[in-house]
């Protein structure tokens, strides 16, 4: 039941049970949930904890015109569940064309893999702005020297405003609803390649609403969509600065 409702937590799925008159009790579906390593994909609290001698930046992007790829790249935290726990993880994102630059799994919450992800990015680019939220990841002395040193302008979300990152937000929500939630993954391996192929398709295949049906690479490159006759006049395509 979990994989056909991956939204409810033990207690929703102990009301399902009962409704369907499986004589069971919550202690015990509670029991179970936590033993097999279930949680809802809801939203978790404190995902990217911030820590209180990390340096905090300003939110840059309230008012600001995004009109062309590499002016604004983000990251942000994430988990994918597995049939017996869960992975976390990372991604950056351009917020003009939706490109997924970078991605990286880790069974860990430490800044390493998040590192890992920002060098494969910025070796494809580097963006005027980087916007990330205030956990200990992305605050940490680490992260911030890698911005720094290359002269980013460096954003953080508002505590709690989980939509001053909306696209990163969207792209999880596709990926986990367009294919993470349709299998089943036993092991790392497995969801590894599969979220490999999913970006791939996302980048490459996925025509996007918010980009006029065009593909994120289409935008990211520079590439003109081909439209029907007459669709969508005056949308025009900017090629990223390099």
């Amino acid at each position: 039941m979990h994989y056909l409702r991956p939204e409810y937590g033990y207690r929703k799925i102990h009301a399902e049970l009962r409704r369907e008159e499986v004589d069971v009790n919550e202690k015990r579906v509670e029991r179970l949930w936590s033993t097999l390593g279930f949680m809802s994909i809801l939203p978790r609290p404190n995902l990217s904890k911030a820590a209180e001698s990390h340096p905090c930046y300003p939110y840059l992007l309230n008012g600001l015109w995004i009109g062309a790829p590499n002016q604004v790249f983000s990251t942000d935290i994430t988990f994918l569940p597995l049939a017996n726990g869960f992975v976390y993880l990372v991604t950056v994102t351009d917020w003009f064309s939706r490109y997924v630059l970078a991605k990286e799994i880790s069974n860990t919450m430490t800044v390493d893999f998040c590192l890992e992800a920002l060098d494969k990015a910025l070796q494809i680019a580097c963006p005027e702005y980087f916007n990330t939220d205030q956990g200990s990841q992305f605050t940490s002395v680490a992260f911030l020297n890698v911005l720094q040193q290359r002269g980013i302008k460096i954003s953080m979300d508002g505590k709690g405003r989980c939509i001053d990152n909306v696209y990163q937000e969207r792209g999880w929500w596709s990926l986990k609803y367009e294919h993470v939630y349709l299998h089943r993954y036993e092991t790392v391996k497995e969801l590894r390649v599969g979220v490999d192929k999913y970006f791939k398709h996302f980048n490459y295949n996925r025509p996007h609403q918010s980009l006029l049906y065009a593909t994120p690479n289409k935008i990211y490159h520079g590439i003109t969509p081909k439209y029907s006759k007459g669709q969508y006049k005056g949308f025009e395509v900017k090629k990223a600065k390099k």
